[in-house]
């Protein structure tokens, strides 16, 4: 679990039950792995996808601010530039998370890997208009894309 654990964001019971469901050969791959990962969040109760979507932090928000986001989202918020925002990049950003939070009860989500902020940017201003059922079905989407390629991160470090 200490390897795993966190490739869903604050939430270890996703590889808790992952690895109670029983692991075989198909999943000795991070594509395997974060199949039989995903196929946990969607048997889920819904309060339980709200609560992993509402464990992730805002993009350019105050947990990046105050410098506490985990090791991998603050890796991955500074890949994507998220770090270096010039003043109106963080104002959209500020005023996106808030409408977006409002809207939905839960940070806008993107596996924001090979994006730059201003795709991120985009991504969001669009998404926001989003009906909450898309945009709960699209946010889950990108929480297992994050997964995977923290999967496939994980896969190419040593042990």
């Amino acid at each position: 679990m200490a390897r795993y654990g966190h490739v869903y964001e604050h939430s270890p019971w996703i590889a808790e039950a992952t690895w109670q469901a029983g692991l075989d050969q198909r999943h000795d791959t991070a594509e395997g792995l974060a199949g039989a990962m995903a196929a946990v969040l969607s048997r889920a109760t819904s309060e339980q996808q709200l609560a992993l979507l509402r464990a992730h932090p805002e993009l350019a928000g105050k947990a990046a601010i105050r410098n506490e986001l985990t090791v991998d989202s603050s890796s991955e918020q500074s890949g994507a530039g998220l770090d270096q925002c010039t003043a109106q990049e963080f104002e959209q950003f500020q005023t996106l998370n808030h409408a977006y939070n409002a809207r939905f009860g839960f940070p806008f989500i993107i596996a924001v890997r090979g994006l730059h902020r201003t795709d991120i940017l985009r991504a969001f201003s669009a998404r926001v208009h989003n009906p909450p059922t898309v945009e709960i079905e699209t946010a889950i989407e990108q929480v297992n894309r994050i997964a995977l390629l923290r999967l496939q991160a994980l896969a190419l470090s040593p042990e």
